[in-house]
């Protein structure tokens, strides 16, 4: 990880520390394997209950949404770091790039334990188009920390305008071919709204 993340220089963005230090890839990697033993106590899978790892799995409304190493919720993720970049950006951007690194997977994985919760499912159940969702599965829940990790370091290394870009294309996608995305999904959330619960069941 220390090899990909430099970020571009202070005169473009950035703090004074541009490297993530080996430490900080260890706190990273004890705070992802603290989460999954966490998720794991409060009785989530380890993997999709189908017995199977996949790659990939395409079909939102499906008992294996949520269960394999990527979905269409991925994109999601990769935005959380997008956000996560520019907020530690602003607040610490003093601070080292593994520091603020390890803020965001810290922040992630809180997310991720909260979401496993059985009053946030019910909620994501009774609110969302997630009918057929009962949790992630903890291989999940870890490749969705990765995400944002991969988010992140993206955002670091390239100009504004292509983490804008990017999170554009990414919530049109998956609007459009799954009608959901990070936007939809919180507001349905906070501020569930008919309208938008009919459309997005396709009727």
């Amino acid at each position: 990880m220390s090899a990909l993340a430099r970020e571009p220089e202070l005169g473009r963005r950035g703090g004074s520390n541009r490297r993530v230090a080996p430490w900080h890839v260890a706190l990273i990697l004890a705070l992802i394997a603290a989460t999954a033993a966490i998720l794991l106590a409060m009785g989530r899978v380890p993997i999709c209950e189908c017995g199977t790892v996949k790659l990939w799995h395409g079909a939102v409304q499906s008992s294996e949404n949520s269960q394999h190493l990527s979905d269409w919720y991925s994109p999601s993720h990769f935005i959380h770091g997008l956000i996560f970049y520019a907020l530690a950006w602003v607040a610490a951007r003093r601070q080292p790039l593994g520091a603020r690194l390890a803020g965001a997977v810290f922040v992630e994985a809180l997310w991720e334990i909260a979401e496993n919760s059985d009053a946030v499912i019910q909620r994501y159940r009774e609110a969302t188009i997630a009918l057929d969702y009962y949790g992630d599965s903890v291989v999940n829940s870890v490749a969705d920390i990765g995400f944002m990790v991969l988010g992140f370091l993206f955002a670091s290394r390239m100009p504004i305008w292509a983490s804008v870009a990017v999170a554009i294309f990414f919530e049109g996608l998956t609007a459009v071919l799954i009608r959901d995305n990070l936007t939809l999904n919180v507001l349905m959330l906070l501020y569930p709204l008919d309208a938008v619960r009919v459309w997005q069941s396709g009727l």
